[in-house]
């Protein structure tokens, strides 16, 4: 353990002080802890821990201005798990900004005959890995909007088959090399790349049919439309007994087989879409449809001498709104489609991540990472580097308001954070969880100050370290206060996140031109 009083000794060995949570210009902050106090209760408290979940620890608690005030190893490289997120949102949002947005287009080559309503020459659907498109929650743009705007424009009917492209790339999704196997075809590993709907995901539910030898029914499918792909040889047989099951069937659909009791109740299956282009089509055509547009899936005209010109665009929220969500859902998909929007798709995207991190922190070897989800077992970073960061990504250009992208208590990953506080946002952190990982890296809003605090834990007993972890916040916090922004919000609002009340005094507000 590294208490208050060794802080000059470490200082002198790790480098130097971690930097500054608040914007250049700003009046510096004083003093924010009692050390004694910390000292006292984190130790006690830290030895209870490694006796409930006895493993590698690797802790970092400091002060707003980024120093340390009490650690174990801090400079030892331990699994981050979803903790890399953090990095990532604030990777993405330095190089695309808290503004910007994803479109999802119609882009055809012809021209539209007035009198019959029909595109005459190719077209094909421009996907760029939007993850809020065809959102279940309807958080984000649909297919049926863009239908919408074809038809509003004219279009009556389109020909030719289903092309998909991307604005820098082949429009594809790959389960990610770096990702261990055992995690193929599971919902939180769906497929990624710029050919995202419904974040990769289905869902479809059945019940039985009204009467006893009856086909079962399908009665609710997510995207709308998926229900083409879906084949019911399942039949109703008396009682309430539940013997379904489902299967991939060649070509991207599903069968439902087996049998299923009239007195049953309704039964969802949720699956990743292991075809992402037989989805997209599916959804494609149900939208057309229900805009009035029909589609025949023969071929198209030649190609004539007019330019793509766009027929159709929706865009995703702004990004400030999208990495909140995936922060709060810790969504691994989402968080990937992040860096492939910062920095394209392949090895170099990870690599530009480290760069980042090097260039906030200062520390060069602090984090090795291969994805920007987390979800890779390669993935290592230090707690000192995370505090590094929470204290002097802020004060960078992108670094504004950027507590309130994480997810507060009570919300999200941190909804079981919802009591021993004063309010939500006393927390903003993100957590990391794996088989044999538990991470928690935030920030905790104290009446003299916010403490940056990075717990990390590998080892066999990952849901004792959560308890453990969470019971140090609460400690910690339970007369701690909401963390408010750095200024007067602008315009935009985001989803996932949460209004907080005015500054008090000792929070450092940027300084003004």
């Amino acid at each position: 353990m590294i208490p208050a009083r060794s802080l000059p000794a470490l200082i002198s060995r790790t480098g130097a002080a971690l930097g500054i949570l608040v914007a250049a210009g700003a009046a510096p902050v004083h003093a924010q802890s009692d050390n004694q106090w910390l000292e006292a209760h984190v130790a006690d408290w830290y030895e209870s821990a490694a006796r409930q979940a006895p493993g590698a620890w690797g802790i970092a608690i400091a002060d707003q201005q980024g120093r340390l005030l009490w650690g174990v190893r801090p400079d030892e490289p331990l699994v981050p798990a979803s903790t890399v997120k953090l990095f990532t949102t604030g990777f993405a949002r330095s190089v695309v900004g808290g503004g910007a947005r994803r479109p999802t287009r119609v882009i055809g080559t012809g021209h539209l005959n007035s009198s019959t309503g029909e595109w005459v020459g190719p077209w094909s659907l421009e996907l760029n890995g939007d993850v809020t498109l065809e959102r279940a929650q309807g958080s984000g743009p649909t297919l049926f909007d863009l239908a919408e705007q074809l038809a509003a424009a004219g279009v009556r009917r389109i020909s030719g088959p289903l092309r998909v492209q991307s604005a820098d790339g082949p429009a594809d999704a790959v389960f990610p090399s770096v990702w261990s196997s055992r995690h193929r075809g599971r919902l939180f590993a769906p497929l990624i790349g710029p050919l995202t709907l419904h974040e990769n995901v289905v869902w479809f539910t059945v019940r039985p049919g009204a009467r006893v030898g009856q086909r079962v029914q399908l009665v609710e499918e997510s995207p709308q439309g998926i229900g083409s792909l879906v084949t019911i040889v399942a039949t109703t047989r008396s009682g309430r007994a539940n013997k379904l099951k489902f299967q991939q069937r060649a070509g991207g659909g599903w069968v439902v087989s087996g049998k299923i009791g009239i007195r049953a109740g309704a039964r969802r299956f949720t699956t990743v879409a292991n075809n992402p282009k037989a989805v997209l089509g599916a959804a494609w055509g149900y939208a057309l449809r229900r805009a009035g547009v029909a589609w025949t899936h023969g071929g198209a005209a030649p190609l004539g001498p007019d330019a793509p010109r766009v027929l159709a665009e929706v865009n995703s929220p702004v990004f400030d709104s999208v990495a909140s969500e995936v922060n709060r859902r810790s969504l691994n998909i989402g968080a990937e489609l992040l860096l492939q929007w910062a920095a394209g798709r392949g090895a170099q995207a990870p690599l530009a991540l480290m760069q980042h991190i090097r260039e906030v922190t200062g520390e060069q070897n602090g984090a090795h990472l291969v994805d920007g989800s987390g979800l890779s077992n390669e993935d290592r970073v230090t707690p000192s580097t995370f505090v590094a960061y929470l204290a002097r990504f802020p004060a960078t250009p992108a670094g504004r308001n950027f507590p309130q992208l994480l997810p507060a208590n009570g919300s999200g990953t941190l909804r079981r954070m919802n009591t021993g506080f004063p309010g939500a946002g006393v927390i903003r952190a993100k957590t990391g969880t794996l088989s044999d990982v538990s991470t928690v890296v935030g920030y905790l809003g104290r009446p003299d100050g916010v403490l940056l605090v990075s717990l990390m834990y590998n080892g066999p007993r990952p849901w004792a370290a959560r308890q453990a972890q969470w019971q140090l916040f609460r400690l910690l916090g339970a007369d701690g206060v909401v963390i408010p922004t750095d200024s007067i919000p602008e315009s935009t609002v985001q989803f996932g996140g949460e209004p907080t009340p005015p500054a008090p005094k000792w929070w450092p507000l940027p300084a003004r031109k």
